[in-house]
């Protein structure tokens, strides 16, 4: 079982359309010349709007920002996780949703994200979010079957929800990916305890390509794009700028620490 190298892009998306995708097109062209076989970009890759404001690009899977991912994928010959996009729905909000695209172009998965993120931060420093003014929330645990192993979809506010998670392991998820654009004030507390501990308790690699820098005059994220392998251990971590991570996800590894430490077999609840 040869080990997977997989590639995270972190950047740092605008209102912008136009210049979200040259960017991501750049980011994903690097990482598959590093040999990336799967590479996963951030929430909001293509538009980052300023809280409430609203979604001028939203569309459906037959739209521009799936058929670049899908373009992309097909013309380099990897499995690309498109962060997420804004997928128009039938009333006033969108979806804030993620696929997993084939080699071939293919819709190996969708994903809408569940756990919407209304809090208020300006304890800490930071803004109000609500973002269920604007999205809808989905209601389906997706774990794809794909020839690299199962991975599981997942979308930022989700990583602190670990029952989606446990769904996942349930369902044999060997890889958990976590596109986000956390905020600073969250971000340097609880990103990277919260990636860990999904990683470690699930006995999975966790991709989590993460928004850097800022993005507009009141909206700032956190970056620090991690790749966590089963024992919790960091095998890359970003920086506070755009940029690309590549590591070797060794599934032989993955089933040694299941082995070993059964945990996943030794659930009581």
């Amino acid at each position: 079982m040869a080990a997977l190298r997989v590639g995270v892009v972190q950047m740092n998306s605008t209102a912008d359309l136009s210049a979200n995708l040259d960017a991501a097109r750049g980011l994903v062209e690097a990482a598959a010349r590093q040999g990336a076989e799967l590479i996963a970009l951030p929430e909001n890759f293509a538009f980052l709007r300023r809280e409430g404001q609203p979604i001028p690009c939203a569309q459906g899977l037959d739209g521009e920002i799936v058929g670049t991912v899908r373009s992309l994928a097909q013309k380099l010959g990897v499995w690309i996780l498109g962060g997420t996009f804004p997928e128009a729905t039938v009333d006033s909000r969108v979806h804030n949703t993620s696929v997993l695209v084939s080699p071939e172009g293919d819709l190996a998965a969708i994903y809408r994200k569940i756990h919407l993120f209304d809090v208020d931060l300006r304890d800490s420093g930071g803004g109000t979010f609500t973002e269920s003014a604007i999205v809808a929330p989905g209601d389906e645990v997706v774990v794809a079957d794909t020839p690299l192993g199962r991975i599981g979809l997942s979308v930022c506010y989700d990583l602190r929800f670990p029952e989606l998670y446990r769904a996942m392991a349930d369902r044999g998820a060997e890889f958990i990916a976590v596109p986000s654009a956390f905020t600073p004030e969250t971000g340097k507390d609880h990103w990277a305890v919260l990636l860990r501990a999904r990683a470690i308790e699930n006995q999975a690699f966790v991709l989590a390509p993460a928004q850097c820098g800022r993005h507009s005059e009141d909206r700032r994220s956190y970056g620090r794009s991690l790749i966590v392998d089963p024992w919790g251990t960091v095998l890359a971590q970003g920086t506070d700028r755009p940029g690309i991570l590549i590591a070797e996800c060794d599934r032989a590894y993955l089933a040694h620490v299941r082995d070993v430490l059964p945990a996943l077999r030794h659930r009581r609840l």
